[in-house]
């Protein structure tokens, strides 16, 4: 009979410090600057920022659509690029018929961007 390993509670410790440590650093820098900060509010140092620019008009002015449609754009095509990391990584693994998953993906993500120039998304009037 082959042994199995089971997962005992002391296997988790290590994830339970490094979670300790990422909450510790995060909640120990949020006081820590808060501390030492510098504690003069003046109306100068509480309005708003913009890159250095005064504001001027209203912060609710519409943007355009196509400003949206190109950072979506950008996330859909950026995401599916992710998914092609773990299929590399496991290229030989997969054989002939993840290869052909793999084309077959790419064929999609070309459609996807062949329609997105033929309905002319990405251009700026």
């Amino acid at each position: 009979m082959e042994s199995e390993t089971l997962s005992m509670p002391s296997d988790y410790i290590p994830i339970l410090i490094q979670l300790v440590v990422a909450v510790g650093f995060g909640v120990g820098t949020i006081i820590l600057t808060h501390l030492i900060g510098p504690k003069v509010r003046t109306e100068n140092k509480l309005g708003a920022f913009e890159s250095g620019v005064e504001v001027i008009g209203n912060a609710r002015q519409p943007f355009s659509i196509k400003y949206f449609m190109v950072a979506i754009l950008f996330v859909i095509f950026d995401i599916e690029v992710i998914f092609m990391y773990p299929w590399a990584v496991n290229f030989r693994e997969f054989g002939l018929s993840g290869l052909i998953e793999m084309f077959i993906f790419m064929g999609l993500l070309l459609l996807g961007f062949i329609y997105i120039i033929k309905r002319r998304a990405l251009e700026w009037d």
